[in-house]
């Protein structure tokens, strides 16, 4: 017999002959043309169809490899060894069949190998009239018959075998037999075939002993098997999947409404994966991306393999010290878990990602990737805001009053609410410490994380630039007006994910490049051939002299004192490094985020319940610890490159040039900034008329009541006196010729006792140990281990002041050796 194409193009060639001018019909015979030849085709495919005797004889099928970034760390297989155990439709459980088909094809048993209506209900009426996808509403011998023999592959071709294939299955099967190979066929993930092994992997239990709850969330999963894993990110989709599915039992009959809610109400207590896997928050972000390229089936049988960014090494440097920086919040600050990623930001390669203390810890929703959630930054958000402050020509020198302010211009300024306003409608923010320091500099609010000083800037900035400019540097989730995130957005008013912090941060290790982040560096098929292979454009967001201004700020230890302490967790020895804390409302999440020229790393801290923390547990006290373990054992790998140092010229302006007195027609005076600078175009001229602007009052108001109160403590400097004669120093500690031993701490307190002193330095044995900034109470304090003792050592200390006059004192103490 003639292959059925080969007569097809006789047959065409015979048409093609006749002259057509001399018969009618000419459009009935091109259509019967099509129409046999539509049949043909037809009779082709189903032709060339396997027998469905060959189920028991497929060729194994090959499993996804996902590596470590040198190829050489097999990080997880996708299907390897496909476990499964065979059980016959007798031991599958009534509640498992109904909760499958009332998820995948309710009709079963009443329709013939395809539903005609769930065809047309899924190719047309869902498409046109619900504006959803098109769906091919396969029936459950199709879905058999395509996971048996056929592809996922979207074409008419394929779905026309699907059926024939279906009809030959339904010819040979009872429905009883085809749900049961079905059931001990279909993926649930993790390397789960059959509704046994998916049992024993997630409840270790047998099919047999599954309650109501248990099934229908076992048969949530085939729809999406890594997606809606019980370890991965998007439990709260695969809740809603077992939901639709008891509300979908309980319509059809097959259990009661009281039944549906009891089982919604069950809490699920999954069994730890026992699968081999490593780095496994950043292997399931992996997959997420995989997933969006290709079908399931074809990640699970075509023998892909893919060559992550991860670096091993870091990974585990990062595992650890999340794990350890954990436990040590949960019995200090009651914080119970945390979260690390880290990133070459001179590639966008992500090379760590510990998404919790432990991912096998399913009681502490160890699963759950917090790098990917969603959590309030604290003031881990104000680098934007300065970043655009010092692109529209504020500086480090510019000065802002951090004093009690009332934000809401309806409000009276002393903060109580104004006609018709309520208490909770105003806005006073204090800082961490409830203390006020008057006139502070941008370089000092930032360093030392002060809320007034940047929610004015902010004010200065404008939200819509704020949220602009965090948005371009890869921020995706502040996607609401930027009116409905207000003032409190400098504080953390608005939600960010870890993952996206991390690559901004490395847009300003960069100086101003963005570089989009990469997970995978290389797909290959089963024979080698490259498949995929990212190729990511950088893209410079911002003018590199302003980055560097923000660089020379959050690498500078000095400012950062007294709030931080000289050579605490946000310094890392012999290295230049950025780093900025937040901590958000009520103490819910502490971050800190830091950063060199060629490696970036974040921290999350706290709840996943978001139960607040024990108060005191801030991003420089949770946060900062896991940060510092982290990047002391990692920048050793990294070549150790420091930034580019900044270069501003400050406006003749006061308040914006970093002078606190300027003059008015009154003669010389002090005011709030918004005296002397335009909002909307601070390099411009002098308001004639400041209190246009509605914050101007308030403002104001605060300035002068914290100048009245606190005049004497103001720093001559900022007023443009003259400085004060040299520092003269005492020691307090230790004193002269006292003995310390190899390996023991050194506590060295001095008090500056006269001068305008604007930093003070202290060596042990002519090596810097610390910088301190200019103190208020004239006295400093540091512990330190000496890394060698001498028989005889020296301790030096050097005051300098504004003129950068220095005087210097030394004592010696000796070594017991």
């Amino acid at each position: 017999m003639r292959h059925p194409q080969t007569l097809f193009r006789r047959f065409l060639k015979k048409i093609q002959a006749l002259p057509l001018r001399k018969y009618g019909g000419l459009a009935i015979v091109i259509s019967a043309v099509f129409a046999l030849g539509g049949a043909l085709w037809a009779i082709s495919l189903i032709a060339s169809l396997p027998s469905p005797d060959t189920i028991t004889s497929r060729v194994p099928n090959q499993s996804t490899k996902i590596w470590d970034r040198t190829g050489t760390v097999l990080l997880y297989e996708v299907s390897g060894e496909e476990r499964r155990t065979v059980v016959p439709f007798e031991q599958i459980p009534d509640v498992v069949r109904k909760a499958t088909l009332a998820a995948e094809d309710a009709e079963f048993y009443q329709h013939p190998a395809y539903d005609l209506k769930a065809m047309f209900r899924g190719l047309v009426w869902n498409p046109i009239f619900r504006g959803t996808k098109i769906q091919g509403g396969s029936t459950i011998t199709q879905q058999l018959a395509k996971n048996a023999f056929l592809t996922d592959k979207r074409t008419v071709s394929r779905k026309i075998k699907e059926i024939a294939l279906a009809i030959k299955l339904e010819e040979i099967m009872s429905k009883d037999e085809i749900l049961a190979m079905y059931l001990n066929q279909i993926p649930y993930g993790s390397n789960t075939y059959g509704i046994e092994a998916a049992s024993r992997t997630f409840f270790e239990k047998s099919a047999q002993d599954l309650d109501l709850a248990q099934a229908a969330l076992l048969a949530a999963l085939p729809n999406a098997p890594s997606r809606l894993s019980p370890y991965g990110a998007r439990t709260d989709e695969m809740k809603q999947r077992q939901e639709y599915i008891l509300d979908r039992m309980a319509e059809l009959g097959w259990i009661t409404t009281q039944q549906a809610q009891n089982a919604k109400q069950e809490k699920l207590q999954f069994a730890k994966a026992q699968y081999g896997i490593k780095a496994p928050h950043f292997v399931f972000y992996v997959r997420s991306l995989i997933d969006a390229m290709y079908d399931e089936s074809y990640i699970q049988t075509n023998g892909l393999n893919i060559i992550t960014t991860l670096d091993w090494n870091l990974e585990q440097i990062a595992e650890k010290a999340v794990a350890d920086g954990a436990a040590r919040n949960d019995k200090n600050w009651r914080a119970d878990n945390a979260a690390l990623v880290a990133q070459n930001p001179k590639t966008g390669e992500i090379l760590a990602m510990a998404g919790s203390r432990d991912y096998f810890d399913t009681a502490r929703n160890g699963n759950v990737n917090v790098a990917l959630q969603t959590r309030q930054p604290g003031s881990s958000f104000k680098p934007f805001v300065y970043l655009k402050a010092f692109s529209l020509g504020y500086t480090p020198d510019t000065i802002l009053f951090d004093a009690p302010t009332e934000f809401n211009a309806r409000c009276n300024a002393d903060g109580t609410p104004g006609p018709g306003m309520k208490q909770e409608e105003c806005y006073s923010p204090g800082n961490y410490d409830l203390k006020f320091r008057g006139p502070v500099s941008l370089r000092s609010a930032l360093a030392q994380s002060l809320n007034v000083p940047s929610v004015k800037l902010l004010y200065l900035v404008g939200i819509d630039k704020a949220i602009a400019t965090a948005r371009s540097l890869g921020i995706t989730t502040l996607d609401k007006d930027p009116q409905f995130y207000g003032l409190p957005l400098t504080l953390g008013g608005g939600g960010v994910r870890l993952l996206d912090m991390v690559g901004a941060y490395s847009a300003f290790s960069q100086e101003g490049t963005f570089r989009p982040q990469v997970a995978i560096l290389k797909i290959s098929d089963a024979s080698g051939k490259t498949v995929y292979e990212p190729r990511p454009e950088s893209q410079q967001i911002f003018d590199p002299q302003y980055v560097r201004i923000l660089n020379s700020v959050l690498s500078d230890d000095t400012s950062r004192y007294p709030t931080f302490q000289p050579n605490g967790p946000l310094t890392i020895p012999g290295y230049q490094v950025a780093a900025k804390t937040g901590t958000s409302q009520d103490y819910r999440d502490a971050w800190t985020f830091g950063y060199t020229p060629t490696l970036v790393a974040g921290v999350w801290v706290g709840n996943n319940n978001y139960s607040p923390m024990q108060r005191g547990g801030a991003g420089g006290f949770a946060a900062a610890p896991i940060w510092n373990d982290f990047m002391k054992q990692a920048l050793p790998k990294f070549p150790n490159e420091q930034f580019t140092p900044a270069q501003y010229a400050n406006a003749q302006k006061p308040m914006l040039n970093g002078t606190l007195i300027g003059q008015t027609p009154q003669g010389p005076a002090i005011h709030d900034i918004l005296y002397w600078v335009n909002k909307a175009d601070p390099l411009g001229q002098q308001p004639q008329d400041p209190a246009q602007d509605p914050q101007y009052h308030h403002w104001e108001y605060g300035a002068q009541g914290w100048l009245l109160q606190n005049s004497g403590a103001i720093n001559s400097s900022l007023l443009g006196t003259p400085a004060a004669p040299p520092a003269s120093i005492k020691f307090l500690e230790p004193i002269e010729n006292s003995v310390i031993q190899r390996g023991s701490s050194v506590k060295v307190s001095i008090a500056v006792q006269q001068g305008n002193t604007t930093r003070v330095e202290l060596y042990f044995n002519n090596q810097l140990i610390v910088t301190f900034p200019a103190s208020p109470d004239n006295q400093y304090s540091v512990y330190f281990a000496p890394q060698t003792v001498q028989q005889t050592n020296t301790i030096l200390v050097r005051a300098f002041d504004a003129n950068n006059n220095v005087v210097q004192a030394s004592i010696s103490i000796q070594g017991q050796l």
